[in-house]
């Protein structure tokens, strides 16, 4: 589709008000039973940082603020680091409520079985051969190898509450 076509789509806007030329998409959120293993996914396994951790003992519950960025980028300073956290584009939030690591029969719902919702986050990678065999060297899950299916320019791979992470390269 052309441009032009895109934005003359049935539903959507001729022009977007002005008042949201500022607007950024900030974060997304997953819930997550266990924290630390979705840290480790999340850091080791795809380079997000770790910018931010709030805790709300009364509600039992924690939020986990990641980004991938260089680590060189983020302010030092809580207060800064906060302001900058809330200004940049593509934040991953985990809602870790505490206890649910402990319960054997408990699991979020991954929005890709029935009934279907939500469906998966990206991430886009210079190299999507070299990412996907680093990626098996990691014994990460699979739920689409490059090899699967007639599109062979993208993988989806399972964090470890099952959510599926769309893994692209912008130029393949």
């Amino acid at each position: 589709m052309s441009l032009h076509e895109l934005n003359t789509f049935p539903g959507v806007t001729a022009e977007p008000d002005a008042a949201t030329q500022q607007f950024v998409f900030n974060h997304t959120m997953l819930r997550v039973k266990n924290i630390e293993q979705s840290l480790d996914f999340y850091t080791r396994v795809l380079g997000f940082s770790l910018v931010e951790k709030r805790d709300f003992p009364d509600a039992q519950f924690s939020l986990y603020f990641l980004a991938l960025v260089d680590k060189a980028q983020i302010p030092s300073d809580d207060a800064e680091r906060h302001t900058w956290m809330k200004s940049i584009p593509g934040i991953l939030e985990l809602t870790h409520n505490h206890g649910t690591e402990h319960d054997a029969d408990f699991a979020y719902h991954n929005g890709n079985t029935d009934p279907r919702g939500f469906g998966h986050i990206c991430v886009s990678v210079p190299d999507i051969q070299a990412a996907c065999e680093r990626f098996e060297t990691l014994g990460v899950n699979f739920q689409k190898r490059l090899t699967d299916g007639r599109m062979k320019n993208i993988a989806f791979i399972k964090d470890p509450d099952e959510y599926w992470v769309e893994i692209i390269q912008p130029n393949f």
